[in-house]
């Protein structure tokens, strides 16, 4: 493992460099806050975690997954959640601080990228996280049914999803794990023409009968490459409260659902293994 630091901007931190399974990873120290870092692989943010304040959440697209998160349950009733794709842990410290008495599995293929995470962002000791490493379906696998009140994907390999995390089997496995009433929340990304957002929406609508989409309005109209949260669920979804809550975020988005997300899916039909791809490369302006 190649290991290096450099000098941040801030005095009382260094950024890391490590190279992981996935590529190289950077932890940049936020200059604002004393404890709060963002991780890169090969310049791709991923996360961003304040230590001092878990429930923090800087990343528009984890503001809106932790809105999801919010309203699975009523406010403080600890869940069984299920995070494919661990990154630096964001979402599970998060569930760990709004949730106590959680129980969580992280499914994170990333051994490396799991170590570095673990010694220079340590978990709180009361936090009940369990990490598995394994690829993430086939750690979803290993799940009986109906044990997730929560399941979270955000599994990119460098900045695309795996073709095999995009399928309407990888979703009815996800729908075998949830209880009845769960929820499903997924980060995807797309760009002009949007094709594979569509696609998703349309395998999302195979398999379950509620569907909604936030994003920022200039994603989903297509005029820049950026990330989009698919809510799913067997029952219906907290819409309304949903929909304040992405409008009111500092960076406020929209929620699409019911005849307006039918009506954006347009023809787009549902991706099977036999189909389905790595979601598309961002463009090199993505992250500048």
């Amino acid at each position: 493992m190649a290991r290096n630091k450099r000098r941040a901007r801030g005095p009382a931190a260094e950024a890391v460099t490590e190279t992981v399974a996935g590529g190289v990873a950077e932890l940049i120290p936020d200059p604002e806050r004393p404890r709060a870092w963002t991780l890169l692989i090969d310049g791709a943010p991923q996360s961003h975690v304040d230590l001092d304040d878990p429930a923090r959440l800087s990343f528009a697209y984890q503001r809106r997954l932790g809105h999801a998160i919010d309203l699975a349950a009523p406010p403080g009733r600890p869940l069984k959640a299920v995070h494919l794709g661990g990154g630096a842990l964001t979402l599970a410290r998060y569930v760990a601080a709004t949730r106590p008495r959680s129980t969580q599995q992280v499914v994170e293929v990333d051994a490396p990228l799991v170590e570095l995470v673990r010694r220079a962002l340590p978990l709180d000791p009361s936090a009940r996280v369990r990490i598995r490493g394994a690829d993430a379906r086939a750690g979803l696998g290993r799940l009986p049914d109906g044990w997730a009140d929560l399941v979270v994907a955000d599994v990119f390999s460098g900045a695309r999803t795996p073709a095999h995390l995009t399928s309407t089997e990888f979703l009815t496995e996800v729908r075998r794990v949830l209880a009845p009433g769960g929820h499903y929340a997924a980060n995807l990304a797309d760009g002009p023409p949007l094709a594979h957002l569509r696609g998703q929406i349309a395998t999302a609508a195979a398999v379950f009968p509620e569907l909604a989409l936030a994003a920022d309005p200039a994603v989903l109209r297509g005029r820049r490459f950026g990330n989009a949260v698919l809510l799913a669920s067997a029952v219906p979804l907290p819409v309304a409260e949903l929909t304040r809550r992405v409008a009111t975020d500092p960076h406020p988005g929209r929620l699409a659902h019911g005849r307006e997300l039918a009506d954006f899916t347009g023809g787009a039909v549902a991706v099977t293994d036999a189909s389905a791809k790595d979601s598309p490369a961002p463009p090199a302006s993505a992250f500048a």
